[in-house]
């Protein structure tokens, strides 16, 4: 696209967003909104977010590596909002915000006197609040604390991930955080969305729970229908076959193979004449049927193969495959280029997606603790002297 089309600052430049979440998820959806041209202001507690030190590794700044990937682009201040005078430095904060984020346990704001309903839609009524927990306020489970491992096997994820001989294991990322994150983003964009024609905010809600059921595709499907319980396939698909990972040479790949064209091309790239010509590989619901034949016909034709030169000639001839690869190779690859960022001693991961128009971009470092404190209290209208009192007080850190 031509640069005079290109429009700086990306699509959310001039919002302000007031982010009182921590660990993954909250960060992680507030991270993407600075990505993309939102002013973020991170609030932490006085001992700060706590995946400050969850580490090692640590970065060269101390903080832990878990932190640094989902907090650039952020200010930082910390506030005790235990305390009424930090309540009061909220308040002022939130005066022209356009986004609330928080994922305290629920009834923590309005045990502060920050309920959304009878407090802050009342008094910021173009506020879109958006409140991310474990289980949500109401139900059997609601107010009760909720992490991602705890989400996966509740919400059945491990028990449809791992083999039959290690039995149920956990997704190796915690994806029902890094999902919900994604949900909670979406719920923002769409309130205010809404309020660009009705002037209102709303109060989003994103739960780990509801997430992690969300992601029983298809499986959930599958036994509302059949009745049968799914279970453990190790990386295989439970409705498509060849879906899976196979031993080449010199490691793993997996096959992706979605339709009766498409095996018909393996076939042909690997010489699998009989497979090719047997009347129980002829469409998928046979080969899904005898998977296990298929499986020691194709582990047979690729062991002496080597799985780049492999994958590349598949793909080439329309046939999904890929090497199973490290991290480290993963980024090493070059359709990987701009994925990886590293600029001013900060390493992290780029944005997944991409505007033509207003382009987002990596933001810079994650703040040190309550770094940015003094010039975002300034900009709150506060003078020096009563930084110094609410420092004095302890509601924010001592310089």
């Amino acid at each position: 696209m031509p640069e005079a089309s290109i429009r700086r600052g990306g699509a959310l430049s001039g919002l302000r967003v007031i982010d009182l979440s921590r660990v993954l998820a909250g960060p992680l959806c507030t991270q993407m909104l600075a990505d993309n041209g939102a002013d973020v202001i991170k609030i932490e507690p006085p001992a700060g977010d706590e995946t400050r030190s969850l580490g090692p590794p640590f970065a060269e700044n101390g903080d832990a590596a878990y932190f640094s990937a989902v907090n650039r682009g952020k200010r930082a201040i910390a506030l005790d909002l235990s305390q009424p005078a930090g309540r009061e430095v909220l308040l002022r904060l939130l005066d022209g915000a356009d986004v609330l984020v928080e994922n305290f346990v629920p009834g923590t704001m309005a045990r502060w006197g920050l309920d959304y309903d009878t407090v802050l839609a009342r008094r910021f009524p173009r506020l879109v609040y958006c409140a991310i927990s474990g289980f949500g306020e109401e139900g059997p489970l609601g107010g009760l604390p909720g992490y991602d491992a705890i989400l996966q096997a509740m919400c059945g994820l491990m028990s449809v991930n791992g083999e039959p001989d290690s039995g149920p294991t956990r997704v190796g990322i915690p994806i029902v955080d890094h999902l919900t994150g994604y949900t909670a983003m979406s719920g923002i964009l769409m309130a205010l969305c809404e309020r660009a024609g009705g002037g209102r905010g709303q109060r989003v809600e994103a739960t780990l729970f509801n997430t992690a059921l969300s992601l029983l595709i298809p499986h959930a499907a599958n036994w509302m229908t059949s009745g049968r319980t799914p279970q453990l396939l190790g990386s295989a698909h439970p409705n498509i076959a060849p879906y899976d990972k196979f031993n080449c040479r010199d490691g793993l790949i997996f096959l992706g193979i979605l339709n009766d064209r498409q095996f018909h091309r393996f076939c042909e790239c690997l010489g699998l004449s009989a497979p090719r010509a047997d009347p129980r590989f002829a469409h998928n619901a046979g080969r899904l049927e005898h998977r296990d034949a298929l499986r020691a016909a194709i582990e047979g034709a690729l062991a002496g193969r080597d799985r780049q030169a492999l994958c590349r000639e598949l793909m080439r001839a329309g046939v999904p495959a890929g090497p199973v690869n490290s991290v480290p190779e993963a980024f090493a690859q070059p359709h990987a280029a701009g994925m990886r960022v590293t600029r001013d001693g900060y390493q992290g991961v780029g944005l997944a997606n991409r505007l033509s128009r207003t382009p987002g971009e990596p933001g810079s470092a994650p703040p040190r603790f309550a770094q940015h404190t003094e010039e975002i209290l300034l900009e709150a209208g506060l003078d020096l002297d009563r930084i110094a009192q609410l420092r004095e007080s302890g509601v924010i850190p001592s310089a």
